[in-house]
């Protein structure tokens, strides 16, 4: 996200500067020392740039990847730590100033996020850790592999041709499993708001046999978004509309000592004309050990230097997770929504890093497992990931919730589709949730009687007056915010959306007003928001918990999970329900809407996917 401010602002005052004497003793450390005032690009990844849109500079990282601190430097941006102790980058051409971020970080969370989506990884391959060619499927054959017969039960086997050890695949998803006829029973289930202690009296089996099964589910699950989604980037979709938004999770406490919840979040990119979900991901790595990182982050002296150039700067270490805490702080309350979206840019200013918004809270806590992810890079990879989904997609509008993190990193992912292309755009919406259902009510009948009036006195259609009604509205937007958006309420809310405020981030002066004012009326959190409800009422390990007087408000849930990498991997049996297997009330599911399903999958299709 970029702030806008004069380029003179960004001077940084000479040697005495902490971030000057950082940078220097990294670069002396790691003997990059021209390198080093911008991280480096890593995996072709390079997010340091401007991220103003109508900015020359946006989508242009630095040549050479080094920033300069002289004043009259023909660099493209000045190193700054923005007056809070956290270094940023000052572009030279429109003056906006943005937070650095690592690329090392953003490809590590990308390749997490990618990981399920890489064919080899349900190919059979060598499995010796310690062989190089363990990961590489045998389907690169010679010189490879040779095939080597078959087991008694009729698996292929092959013989690796470098460590020369055998092993085969099992010819069946299911070979090894007990009662696997129940496996149906508990994909149903788990995805209809079964408890888990109740699915056990229902299939009758075991509390171990039964994550045994949600580990068999989430693997075939993750097989077949798999192989469907590697379809996408050749299939040609005329348009998508993407509304983007996160939700939070609360992770049980285990020690009566320490009743403090761990809370991580899922970001997810929704069609709202298909409802096909594009991606659901945590900022939550299952696989990182926290005491190695920790240890691993010490012996890279990641502590004596800010976070963009540290080795581990995509995970949220110990003593950095204590100090946010100790600094987090809230605003005021509001009520109307135009307070609302200025208090979300007074939180993002108030931050040292305007695109972290997961400032932990005292009553939160780190996962006893895993470790949890700084959720811009999470956002970062997230929408790297979405783009790779849709390379074929001719337009594509972006509808984020007010997230100073998520508009950064969906302008720095599709950089190249807005400026040059234009075939993406982004808008932000803001929608007031909190109302009772007499306040919607009363709004909407408002809005009625003005629409009605609007339609008479105009001879229009309610369509086209609606569209008319937009366009009066954008003459005369109000600007909010350091960022200079402008924002426009939509005339006539609906039921789920009662009251919204919309703002087009990606307005470089090429749609007439009547292009305008249709992009602005299709602007919607709809999709999104439906499946975030559907996820609390249908699985019970992620529905709300109970804010209790005795626990100072911290929130317990009996059915909640212990350990987060439970919520990943009900995250993903989910998605693949939902896409594939859950008809709408037209009776069709949103991966035959899209076109990725030619009707309903069946549960049995999904757990005997090969």
């Amino acid at each position: 996200m970029t702030k806008k401010s004069s380029p003179a602002s960004g001077e940084v005052a000479a040697p005495a500067d902490p971030f000057d004497l950082a940078v220097e003793s990294f670069e002396n450390d790691q003997q990059q020392a021209a390198a080093a005032r911008i991280p480096p690009e890593h995996g072709g990844i390079q997010i340091n740039f401007c991220k103003n849109p109508t900015c020359d500079n946006f989508g242009q990282p630095e040549v050479g990847g080094v920033a300069k601190w002289a004043k009259n430097s023909q660099a493209r941006y000045k190193v700054s730590s923005a007056g809070k102790g956290y270094p940023h980058l000052t572009c030279q051409r429109c003056g906006s100033l943005f937070p650095m971020k690592s690329n090392l970080g953003i490809h590590e969370e990308l390749e997490r996020i990618n990981a399920h989506a890489t064919a080899s990884l349900w190919e059979a391959s060598c499995p010796d850790e310690s062989c190089d060619q363990h990961g590489l499927g045998v389907s690169a054959g010679n010189p490879f592999y040779v095939s080597f017969g078959a087991t008694k039960a009729d698996s292929p086997r092959w013989r690796c041709n470098a460590c020369r050890k055998t092993f085969s695949a099992p010819k069946s998803s299911t070979l090894r499993q007990r009662e696997s006829h129940k496996n149906k029973l508990i994909f149903s289930l788990l995805v209809n708001k079964m408890p888990l202690r109740r699915i056990c009296e229902v299939a009758e089996i075991a509390p171990n046999a039964l994550y045994g099964k949600i580990d068999f589910i989430h693997r075939q699950c993750e097989k077949f978004l798999s192989a469907h989604e590697a379809k996408l980037p050749g299939m040609a979709i005329r348009r998508l509309c993407l509304g983007v938004d996160r939700q939070d999770y609360a992770v049980n406490w285990t020690q009566r000592e320490d009743r403090r919840n761990t809370v991580i979040s899922a970001v997810s990119s929704v069609d709202n004309e298909s409802g096909y979900c594009f991606g659901l991901h945590l900022n939550f790595d299952p696989n990182l050990v926290a005491d190695k990182v920790e240890k691993a982050a010490h012996d890279a002296k990641d502590y004596a230097v800010f976070p963009p150039f540290r080795q581990h700067a995509r995970v949220w270490l110990e003593q950095d997770y204590v100090a946010s805490m100790k600094k987090s702080s809230t605003l005021a309350a509001v009520t109307s929504l135009r307070d609302r979206v200025a208090k979300a840019y007074a939180q993002a200013e108030a931050r040292a890093d305007v695109e972290a918004s997961d400032a932990p809270g005292k009553d939160e806590k780190l996962p006893a497992q895993g470790m949890q992810i700084h959720s811009e890079y999470t956002l970062y990879a997230h929408f790297m990931h979405i783009k790779r989904l849709t390379a074929g997609v001719e337009k594509i509008r972006f509808f984020l919730d007010q997230d100073s993190g998520m508009r950064a990193a969906c302008l720095a992912a599709f950089a190249h589709d807005i400026k040059v292309d234009r075939r993406v755009d982004a808008f932000f919406v803001r929608i007031a949730k909190e109302m009772t259902v007499d306040q919607k009510r009363r709004l909407k009948g408002k809005a009625k009687e003005a629409l009605d009036e609007f339609m008479a006195s105009s001879g229009l259609n309610q369509s086209d007056a609606i569209l008319a009604m937009l366009k009066e509205r954008l003459a005369g937007m109000a600007t909010i915010g350091s960022w200079n958006d402008r924002w426009v309420m939509h005339p006539f809310p609906d039921m789920s959306e009662q009251e919204k405020a919309i703002s087009y981030l990606t307005d470089m002066g090429d749609y007439d007003l009547d292009h305008q004012a249709w992009l602005y009326n299709k602007a919607s959190l709809h999709a999104v928001d439906t499946l975030f409800m559907q996820i609390l009422r249908r699985l019970t390990l992620l529905e709300r918990g109970i804010h209790s007087q005795g626990n100072a408000g911290r929130v317990w849930n009996g059915y909640a999970p212990y350990n987060p990498k439970q919520i990943g991997k009900v995250l993903t049996i989910f998605r693949a329900y939902r896409n594939f297997i859950l008809p709408g009330e037209d009776k069709k599911t949103p991966a035959e809407r899209l076109g990725l399903a030619k009707g309903p999958v069946q549960y049995e299709d999904v757990l005997y996917f090969q």
